[in-house]
Protein backbone atom coordinates (compact mmCIF):
# COMPACT_ATOMS: atom_id res chain seq x y z
CA UNK A 1 0.00 0.00 0.00
CA UNK A 2 1.31 3.45 -0.94
CA UNK A 3 0.81 5.94 1.93
CA UNK A 4 2.14 8.90 -0.02
CA UNK A 5 -0.31 11.72 -0.64
CA UNK A 6 -0.88 12.89 -4.20
CA UNK A 7 1.15 15.94 -5.08
CA UNK A 8 -1.06 19.03 -5.17
CA UNK A 9 -1.08 20.96 -8.44
CA UNK A 10 1.18 23.98 -8.71
CA UNK A 11 0.64 27.28 -10.48
CA UNK A 12 3.11 30.15 -10.61
CA UNK A 13 2.54 33.87 -10.96
CA UNK A 14 5.44 35.35 -12.91
CA UNK A 15 6.16 38.95 -13.80
CA UNK A 16 8.66 41.74 -13.69
CA UNK A 17 9.12 43.32 -10.28
CA UNK A 18 6.49 46.00 -9.71
CA UNK A 19 3.88 44.34 -11.95
CA UNK A 20 1.53 43.53 -9.10
CA UNK A 21 1.99 39.78 -8.53
CA UNK A 22 1.58 40.08 -4.77
CA UNK A 23 -1.35 42.49 -5.09
CA UNK A 24 -3.17 40.09 -7.42
CA UNK A 25 -2.41 37.08 -5.22
CA UNK A 26 -3.68 38.92 -2.12
CA UNK A 27 -7.00 39.38 -3.94
CA UNK A 28 -7.19 35.89 -5.50
CA UNK A 29 -6.25 33.85 -2.40
CA UNK A 30 -9.35 34.77 -0.33
CA UNK A 31 -11.59 33.94 -3.31
CA UNK A 32 -10.00 30.52 -3.72
CA UNK A 33 -10.31 29.95 0.06
CA UNK A 34 -14.01 30.93 -0.04
CA UNK A 35 -14.46 28.29 -2.71
CA UNK A 36 -13.09 25.66 -0.35
CA UNK A 37 -9.53 25.28 -1.54
CA UNK A 38 -6.67 24.80 0.91
CA UNK A 39 -3.69 26.77 -0.33
CA UNK A 40 0.03 26.70 0.19
CA UNK A 41 2.25 29.50 -1.03
CA UNK A 42 5.90 29.53 -2.02
CA UNK A 43 7.44 32.92 -2.72
CA UNK A 44 10.83 33.49 -4.27
CA UNK A 45 12.77 36.15 -2.37
CA UNK A 46 15.95 38.07 -2.94
CA UNK A 47 19.24 36.44 -2.01
CA UNK A 48 19.74 37.58 1.58
CA UNK A 49 16.21 37.91 2.98
CA UNK A 50 15.45 37.14 6.62
CA UNK A 51 12.13 36.53 8.36
CA UNK A 52 13.69 36.67 11.78
CA UNK A 53 14.87 39.78 13.64
CA UNK A 54 18.17 40.47 15.37
CA UNK A 55 17.78 40.20 19.11
CA UNK A 56 15.19 37.42 18.95
CA UNK A 57 16.36 34.10 20.40
CA UNK A 58 15.67 32.21 17.17
CA UNK A 59 17.74 34.70 15.17
CA UNK A 60 20.63 34.49 17.62
CA UNK A 61 20.56 30.66 17.72
CA UNK A 62 20.46 30.41 13.92
CA UNK A 63 23.35 32.84 13.59
CA UNK A 64 25.25 30.88 16.23
CA UNK A 65 25.25 27.94 13.81
CA UNK A 66 21.91 26.11 13.85
CA UNK A 67 21.35 25.14 10.20
CA UNK A 68 17.65 24.53 10.81
CA UNK A 69 15.57 26.64 13.15
CA UNK A 70 11.93 25.81 13.82
CA UNK A 71 9.97 28.35 15.83
CA UNK A 72 6.60 27.14 17.08
CA UNK A 73 3.64 28.47 19.02
CA UNK A 74 0.10 27.28 19.56
CA UNK A 75 -0.94 29.20 16.42
CA UNK A 76 1.83 28.64 13.85
CA UNK A 77 5.31 27.45 13.19
CA UNK A 78 8.08 28.57 10.87
CA UNK A 79 11.07 26.58 9.71
CA UNK A 80 14.17 28.44 8.59
CA UNK A 81 16.85 26.37 6.89
CA UNK A 82 20.23 27.75 5.97
CA UNK A 83 21.38 26.76 2.49
CA UNK A 84 24.94 26.77 1.22
CA UNK A 85 25.89 30.06 -0.37
CA UNK A 86 26.44 30.00 -4.09
CA UNK A 87 27.85 32.70 -6.29
CA UNK A 88 25.74 31.73 -9.29
CA UNK A 89 22.48 33.19 -7.95
CA UNK A 90 20.85 29.80 -8.32
CA UNK A 91 17.15 29.63 -7.49
CA UNK A 92 16.18 27.08 -4.83
CA UNK A 93 14.82 23.79 -6.15
CA UNK A 94 11.03 24.09 -6.28
CA UNK A 95 10.47 20.32 -5.96
CA UNK A 96 12.53 20.28 -2.76
CA UNK A 97 10.57 23.23 -1.38
CA UNK A 98 7.21 21.66 -2.26
CA UNK A 99 8.29 18.43 -0.55
CA UNK A 100 8.43 20.43 2.72
CA UNK A 101 4.69 21.21 2.46
CA UNK A 102 2.03 18.99 4.02
CA UNK A 103 0.06 17.54 1.07
CA UNK A 104 -2.78 16.46 3.39
CA UNK A 105 -3.51 20.16 4.03
CA UNK A 106 -3.05 21.43 0.48
CA UNK A 107 -5.25 21.43 -2.62
CA UNK A 108 -3.14 23.91 -4.59
CA UNK A 109 0.37 25.32 -4.33
CA UNK A 110 0.63 28.89 -5.56
CA UNK A 111 4.12 30.04 -6.45
CA UNK A 112 5.23 33.64 -6.75
CA UNK A 113 8.29 34.04 -8.90
CA UNK A 114 10.32 31.01 -10.04
CA UNK A 115 9.69 32.07 -13.63
CA UNK A 116 12.18 29.50 -14.97
CA UNK A 117 10.53 26.57 -13.14
CA UNK A 118 8.75 23.97 -15.24
CA UNK A 119 5.13 24.52 -14.21
CA UNK A 120 2.13 26.40 -15.55
CA UNK A 121 2.29 30.15 -15.03
CA UNK A 122 0.02 33.15 -15.12
CA UNK A 123 2.00 36.17 -16.21
CA UNK A 124 1.03 39.49 -14.65
CA UNK A 125 1.75 42.04 -17.37
CA UNK A 126 1.29 45.79 -17.22
CA UNK A 127 2.43 47.71 -20.31
CA UNK A 128 2.82 50.90 -18.24
CA UNK A 129 5.85 49.30 -16.56
CA UNK A 130 7.73 49.62 -19.87
CA UNK A 131 9.03 46.04 -19.84
CA UNK A 132 8.40 43.41 -22.53
CA UNK A 133 6.02 40.54 -21.81
CA UNK A 134 7.67 37.44 -20.36
CA UNK A 135 5.58 34.91 -22.30
CA UNK A 136 7.81 35.37 -25.34
CA UNK A 137 10.86 34.17 -23.37
CA UNK A 138 9.46 32.10 -20.48
CA UNK A 139 8.02 28.60 -20.95
CA UNK A 140 4.74 27.52 -19.40
CA UNK A 141 2.71 30.75 -19.51
CA UNK A 142 -0.91 29.54 -19.78
CA UNK A 143 -2.61 32.93 -19.34
CA UNK A 144 -1.75 36.59 -19.00
CA UNK A 145 -3.44 38.76 -16.36
CA UNK A 146 -3.18 42.23 -17.81
CA UNK A 147 -4.67 45.66 -18.22
CA UNK A 148 -3.58 45.71 -21.89
CA UNK A 149 -6.41 45.72 -24.40
CA UNK A 150 -4.58 43.53 -26.92
CA UNK A 151 -1.51 41.28 -26.86
CA UNK A 152 -0.05 38.82 -29.34
CA UNK A 153 -0.52 35.98 -26.84
CA UNK A 154 -2.23 32.78 -28.04
CA UNK A 155 -3.88 31.98 -24.69
CA UNK A 156 -6.44 33.62 -22.42
CA UNK A 157 -6.06 37.26 -21.43
CA UNK A 158 -7.42 37.75 -17.90
CA UNK A 159 -8.47 41.13 -16.50
CA UNK A 160 -5.77 41.83 -13.91
CA UNK A 161 -8.15 43.98 -11.86
CA UNK A 162 -10.81 41.25 -11.64
CA UNK A 163 -9.52 38.64 -9.19
CA UNK A 164 -12.78 36.61 -9.51
CA UNK A 165 -12.00 36.03 -13.19
CA UNK A 166 -8.45 34.97 -12.35
CA UNK A 167 -9.74 32.57 -9.66
CA UNK A 168 -12.28 31.14 -12.13
CA UNK A 169 -9.49 30.52 -14.64
CA UNK A 170 -7.28 28.80 -12.05
CA UNK A 171 -10.07 26.46 -10.96
CA UNK A 172 -11.05 25.60 -14.53
CA UNK A 173 -7.50 25.29 -15.90
CA UNK A 174 -6.32 22.99 -13.11
CA UNK A 175 -9.66 21.10 -12.89
CA UNK A 176 -9.84 21.78 -9.16
CA UNK A 177 -12.70 20.33 -7.15
CA UNK A 178 -14.33 23.10 -5.13
CA UNK A 179 -17.32 20.94 -4.17
CA UNK A 180 -15.69 18.86 -1.43
CA UNK A 181 -15.50 20.63 1.95
CA UNK A 182 -12.49 19.82 4.09
CA UNK A 183 -12.71 18.90 7.72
Amino acid sequence: MDDRQPTPPRLAFAAWSGSGKTTLLKAVIPILRQRGLRLAMIKHAHHDFDVDKPGKDSFELRHAGAEQMLVASGRRYALMVETPETDDGRTPDLDMLCARLDPTRTDLVLVEGFKQARLPKIEVYRPALGKPPLYREVDGVVAVATDATTLDFDGPLLPVNEPEAVADFIIAHLHLNTETPHA
